[in-house]
């Protein structure tokens, strides 16, 4: 990560909030996107949107079959792009081959990362929301079920959105960046799985000031910036989405899993934590320089089994 993108990441962070009014309830039954009878429906590959005076750009990737399909936000990290999340994450590919709508968004031009929640900046969540609006028109997608998911800063941007989509999300998946964003006050009940290594560097388990690496004025900058456990992360989560029945488990030597029991509305909450991992995202991809990386499980199968299961609104 580049010393800019990491002093814009502790400057937002310092702002960081999650919050907003509760959603209205959604509909008994889903009605059919626009989409479902556009005559020239969006084709898979680069596409630009205009939103709040700025051209924005995101990768698609479109299933076989005609629809309705679930819809996935791929978000990538600071100081990367989304060509790059497509095949560090590789959702774009196993999402399509599962019936998903596959939308992967880059930050605004000239800027390391997303803006989160009220934070000022270029609307990101305008952005994002426009962006669903889009796919709603130009394909034939299932409005009820509308998930995210991202890598470290976009982790957190997805986390971020469970509250400012106003509910719009049925679930979010979260790795390496589950703290980055604070559980917002009465969630609509959403599924969130996070995945998070015990020696991240970047985003550390046990929390405490980001950046662990860091020197000189990035290291003054860091200890500016206090980020909560990865874990009483989850319980915040937990309280406000209603989950009971904590449980733990071991997966392996190396992973366990924390769970809850039960949650309104449907929805799943779970947390994957990989001893000795790094801020990285496990499975078959490996980023030395960002720690180790697990392959005692797959993140992208998990997260579309997850989302798979998860109920329509």
């Amino acid at each position: 990560m580049a010393k800019g993108a990491m002093i814009v990441m502790l400057a937002v962070l310092l702002a960081t909030r999650c919050g907003g009014p509760p959603a209205p309830s959604p509909p008994a039954e889903a009605t059919p996107t626009s989409g479902c009878s556009a005559a020239h429906p969006m084709e898979p590959g680069r596409h630009t949107l205009t939103h709040g005076g700025l051209e924005r750009r995101f990768l698609l990737s479109v299933p076989d079959g005609d629809g309705p399909h679930p819809v996935l936000l791929d978000l990538h990290g600071l100081g990367s792009t989304a060509t790059q999340q497509t095949a560090y994450s590789r959702l774009a590919e196993e999402g399509s081959l599962r019936g998903y709508v596959v939308a992967t968004p880059q930050a605004a031009e000239g800027r390391m990362g997303w803006t989160l929640p009220h934070t000022g900046g270029p609307d990101d969540t305008g952005f994002l929301a426009a962006l669903l609006d889009r796919l709603e028109q130009g394909l034939c997608v299932d409005p009820r079920r509308v998930f995210a998911a991202g890598m470290s800063y976009g982790g957190g941007m997805a986390a971020g959105l469970v509250c400012a989509l106003e509910g719009r999300l049925t679930g979010v998946a979260a790795v390496a960046g589950i703290t980055i964003v604070r559980p917002c006050p009465d969630p609509r009940p959403t599924t969130i799985v996070a995945f998070h290594g015990t020696d991240d560097r970047v985003v550390p388990y046990r929390g405490g000031h980001p950046l662990r690496n860091a020197t000189g004025d990035l290291r003054k900058l860091a200890d500016l910036v206090v980020l909560p456990p990865v874990e009483q992360t989850m319980d915040g989560w937990a309280r406000a989405l209603g989950c009971a029945g904590r449980t733990t488990s071991g997966l392996s030597e190396q992973v366990r899993l924390i769970g809850w029991k039960s949650c309104p509305g449907g929805a799943t909450l779970r947390l994957y934590t990989i001893d000795g991992g790094g801020h990285t995202w496990p499975g078959p991809i490996e980023v030395s320089w960002l720690g180790a990386t697990t392959r005692d499980l797959d993140a992208t199968a998990l997260i579309l089994d997850m989302f798979d299961r998860t109920p329509s609104r």
